[in-house]
């Protein structure tokens, strides 16, 4: 294995393409739909602990987000939610899976540089056929070497992923918005991590910035071309 930098690893969602912001609007309608029943911050705090109770058995993604929002409607009206508004939390889980999918600024250039010279690999997680649709409409699909569609993000994920490329962990680096799933992990088994803030960021995505020296922040993908070179 080599120290040269030879794989890039991208997470998808608020790092390629927008995806938090839709969660946002989601929830804001959510909140409108209970508010006889619960204030905004207390429902969020009760979706927050459902989706966080709920991550095991329903995973990452738009399906477990809309049974949690189900879930939480029942407990907060004591079992008395109408159909009616059920049938509404339905509908908007369905909308966000059919949203088109919109590239965030410099993504498709910076895949499209970095593409030439180094083995692209897609690492994301969420429900397996709308990710692979998301891909599929974002126009970047050809560029990836590899897709990794996964449960969650841990080290031992990136210890595996990276371990089949070329270069290995140590020849690897990860790119994407969460802290807590695509750079601390990657890190922690001895690859790079890259961190690009988005201005959205999920409650349990939320952790400290590493203190290592293979870890960097750069202010969005306009920007990741450049650190590559420098680092290769």
């Amino acid at each position: 294995m080599t120290d040269k930098l030879l794989t890039i690893g991208f997470d998808a969602d608020d790092t390629l393409w927008h995806n938090e912001r839709f969660f946002e609007m989601t929830q804001a309608l959510f909140t409108s739909l209970l508010r006889d029943h619960a204030d905004g911050d207390h429902l969020q705090e009760r979706l927050i602990a459902a989706e966080r109770r709920n991550i095991g058995s329903y995973g990452f993604g738009v399906k477990g987000f809309t049974l949690s929002m189900i879930e939480t409607a029942i407990e907060v009206t004591g079992g008395r939610v109408p159909a009616s508004v059920i049938s509404e939390i339905l509908a908007a889980g369905r909308e966000m899976l059919d949203h088109p999918v919109e590239l965030l600024p410099h993504a498709a250039e910076a895949v499209e540089a970095l593409a030439a010279s180094h083995h692209l690999v897609l690492i994301t997680k969420g429900d397996l056929l709308h990710q692979e649709r998301k891909l599929a409409a974002s126009g970047l699909g050809d560029r990836f070497d590899g897709v990794e569609i996964v449960s969650d993000k841990r080290p031992e994920t990136y210890a595996r992923i990276f371990g089949g490329t070329p270069g290995g962990v140590a020849g690897a680096m990860m790119v994407g918005n969460s802290m807590k799933s695509d750079v601390v992990p990657a890190v922690e088994v001895g690859a790079w991590g890259v961190h690009v803030p988005f201005s959205l960021v999920w409650a349990l995505e939320e952790a400290e910035a590493p203190d290592a020296p293979r870890y960097r922040e750069i202010a969005d993908l306009g920007a990741l071309p450049g650190l590559v070179e420098a680092l290769s």
